[in-house]
């Protein structure tokens, strides 16, 4: 984990592959959308997409407050225990901690709530940087790391459609590009 106050490459920022650019990528993603009536709608998208899950994945979880972003977290984890057959009783939302973790057999997943991180900075004292490089990072409110979002991720943005009603409109980038779709269409 980078010790607080380390110097970081403003060109570029540790993930999955070595380090890669801050830009964003050029083209726009593809987006999927898949209605959320309720939640077990929610917690069928959560299955579907725990087992593609692998060590250096970014989920970005974008959407207004009661969106259900929290809500879907922990479906993917109550998912990932059923996975590696190691089933969670409680999974706490990060908040006031603004991180938990969560070891399963072959896979750490780091779940950031960023939204009370003022500057993108902020995220760095959490070791957001070695989440990127070894586990699978889940990030509430990730516009809040601007510039050390990293291009190669899955995006899920969450919207009230009516009511209580939900929508999940997912886009990929790079290895996420082609399984974007299929996770929606099983979700």
């Amino acid at each position: 984990m980078a010790g607080v106050g380390a110097a970081i490459n403003p060109v570029s920022f540790g993930c999955r592959h070595g380090r890669l650019p801050l830009q964003q990528p050029p083209m726009a993603p593809k987006t999927e959308s898949v209605d959320l009536p309720d939640l077990a709608a929610t917690r069928a998208l959560a299955r579907n997409l725990a087992p593609a899950l692998t060590a250096g994945d970014v989920i970005a979880l974008s959407g207004d407050l009661g969106t259900g972003k929290t809500t879907l977290v922990r479906a993917l984890i109550e998912a990932l225990g059923t996975r590696f057959g190691t089933p969670r009783e409680e999974v706490p939302s990060p908040t006031f901690t603004l991180v938990q973790t969560y070891d399963f057999p072959g896979l750490s997943l780091w779940h950031f709530d960023l939204y009370r991180v003022k500057k993108p900075e902020e995220a760095l004292e959490l070791g957001i940087e070695e989440a990127f490089a070894k586990a699978c990072s889940v990030i509430e409110w990730p516009e809040r790391l601007g510039p050390y979002l990293p291009p190669e991720r899955l995006s899920i943005a969450l919207e009230f459609t009516d009511g209580e009603t939900r929508r999940a409109a997912i886009a990929g980038t790079g290895r996420w590009a082609s399984r974007a779709a299929s996770i929606a269409r099983h979700g």
